[in-house]
């Protein structure tokens, strides 16, 4: 797997042997964006060029473009990990949400 960047979005590129192509989507976003290409080169350009094409078609129409991050996240896990957890938190000092964000971008960097 390898990622493109531009303009604040991530292309996840895979290479398809069978069909001798590179294949990617954007990942950024909740409005599915797909591109292609034979080369390396061509499929950095389809990139930048599906970015930047559908950027233009949000302002065109007026519409902000969309990120599949709110900055809210729902996590399910076992009770006992929820406990933990929460007395982490408190033997820190920290409020729990906090605790986890401070945590997870230690983990993250």
């Amino acid at each position: 797997m390898h990622l493109l960047k531009h303009n604040g979005y991530t292309g996840h590129v895979e290479f398809d042997d069978e069909a001798d192509i590179f294949h990617s989507e954007v990942l950024d976003t909740r409005d599915v964006i797909t591109f292609q290409g034979k080369t390396v080169e061509n499929i950095k350009t389809a990139f930048r060029e599906s970015i930047d094409d559908y950027l233009d078609f949000c302002a065109s129409r007026g519409k902000n473009p969309n990120t599949s991050f709110s900055g809210k996240l729902m996590v399910k896990m076992n009770p006992e990990l929820h406990h933990k957890i929460y007395h982490k938190a408190i033997k820190s000092a920290k409020n729990f949400n906090d605790w986890i964000v401070e945590t997870l971008e230690k983990n993250c960097n």
